[in-house]
């Protein structure tokens, strides 16, 4: 059946493809069919992953309907496998194991990206990311099942461990998790008569092999920020990383052993696999593209965000890094060149000067740097806030609420257990969906199959 319209066809559903798909619903309008095929039916604020892992907001906060806020786009609920540059074709595979394709006249990939690895013994069994909603409601109900485990335990090197959590790379998330952490560790222990007497508290570490934590950032920021860490109890460790992870702790690279349930892996990011698949030029695994966005050789395939190397304009002969802010606003270039292909507007090269960053250390404290001024403290913490709620597409007044009513009001400490261990694998390809036993997925991810690398013995 010939189709009436052209296809645009946008894979994946982030700050990249979310824009893309935004801003061309606006240019295009109806004429032209836009189909977005992404594995859930959300966009995922990812900024604020960290709260709901310590309980300050409640999951639906950070995930905004596709359907809601994209009417003019359909959706397909689907994980794609493999495109077929020649035939113009995406193959996916949907949330109950069918299969389908998706033929296409413009393609954007925004795939975006999965947990970056590292070649240590232990670390994939032991670890786990921080890139989904699963991960997070994971480690939510973890870290509380450890502090109820290492209240009621006699044996004191057990309480010590289980109450021992060990944060992997001091970047953005990394710096985030032990920051919201160690304040929801503190809350879930005042609330536990068995902690009054007990000789072990909470402990949090934070390990980077880099000279200083957020060392992407302003010298100025990442010392508020190691002072906020530091002030609050978090043991901060520069130059020094993982050299093993074991069911029983982790061996440091200097020769320390730390016995811990709980190894959280923050290191970094890496594109997602698909990318490479694909059969064209990359840079580190990104899809090299033109300052237009358009692939090379291909004038139908467009990339952009965590899964393009655009160049940095502004920064000649660099790439820009892969954050939200740049994926953003790259997606609504691409959106843009998209349509100026079918004949809607102009086409326009992206060049993006960063406007600051931003990092939330829980509370009332934040390290912000926003149009280059240096701010700390409450100023920070409410420009921080406020740049989030401007920023989400969506929940606003809900997401205000519950920072309202967490002022307020004691957390919730209570385990859901919907999320097991075993569900959110660190080697995963696909980081936005717990895994399920006998469930299919990509040819290339084991735990889709229902194979298990890690049990919930440790817990």
């Amino acid at each position: 059946m010939t189709r009436q319209r052209p296809r645009i066809v946008i894979v994946g559903a982030g700050f990249a493809g979310h824009q893309a798909a935004k801003t061309l619903s606006r240019e295009v309008r109806d004429k032209a069919e836009i189909v977005l095929l992404n594995p859930t039916d959300y966009f995922l604020y990812l900024p604020l992953l960290p709260q709901v892992a310590a309980g300050i907001l409640e999951p639906r906060r950070v995930t905004v309907s596709l359907p809601g806020t994209l009417p003019r786009v359909r959706l397909v609920l689907g994980e794609a496998d493999r495109v077929d540059l020649a035939s113009r074709r995406v193959h996916y595979t949907g949330p109950e194991g069918d299969t389908g394709e998706l033929e296409y006249d413009r393609l954007v990939l925004a795939v975006g990206s999965v947990n970056k690895l590292l070649p240590i013994p232990g670390v994939s069994e032991y670890a786990h990311g921080f890139r989904g909603l699963p991960e997070a409601l994971y480690l939510r109900d973890h870290v509380t099942r450890q502090i109820e485990l290492a209240a009621a335990t006699g044996d004191p090197d057990e309480c010590a461990a289980r109450c021992t959590f060990v944060v992997v790379g001091a970047g953005y998330t990394g710096t985030e998790v032990a920051a919201q952490g160690k304040m929801f560790t503190d809350a879930l222990v005042r609330k536990q008569s068995a902690w009054r007497h007990a000789k072990h508290k909470p402990r949090w570490l934070l390990l980077d092999i880099a000279p200083r934590i957020l060392p992407e950032l302003d010298r100025r920021l990442s010392q508020t920020a190691d002072r906020v860490l530091r002030g609050r109890g978090v043991d901060v460790r520069t130059r020094t990383s993982v050299k093993e992870a074991t069911p029983e702790g982790v061996r440091l690279d200097d020769g320390e052993f730390v016995g811990t349930k709980s190894l959280i892996w923050c290191v970094g990011v890496r594109p997602d696999p698909l990318v490479s698949e694909v059969g064209l030029p990359v840079e580190r695994g990104r899809l090299l593209v033109e300052p237009e966005l358009n692939v090379p050789g291909h004038p139908e395939v467009f990339a952009c965000g965590d899964a393009a190397a655009v160049p940095d304009l502004t920064r000649p002969g660099e790439f820009t890094p892969m954050t939200a802010q740049h994926a953003a606003r790259q997606g609504k270039v691409a959106g843009r060149n998209v349509a100026a292909s079918l004949g809607y507007g102009e086409r326009q090269a992206y060049r993006h000067n960063d406007m600051g960053f931003l990092v939330d250390l829980g509370g009332v404290k934040a390290a912000a740097n926003p149009f280059g001024v240096p701010l700390s403290g409450p100023v920070a913490g409410a420009v921080t806030r406020g740049y989030h709620l401007a920023a989400m597409p969506g929940n606003r007044i809900r997401v205000a609420a519950d920072w309202a009513l967490d002022a307020v009001l004691p957390r919730q400490a209570v385990q859901l257990g919907l999320v097991r261990s075993w569900s959110v694998p660190l080697d995963t390809s696909s980081p936005e969906l717990a895994k399920v036993p006998g469930a299919r997925g990509r040819p290339d991810d084991n735990h889709a199959q229902g194979v298990t690398t890690r049990s919930d013995h440790k817990e």
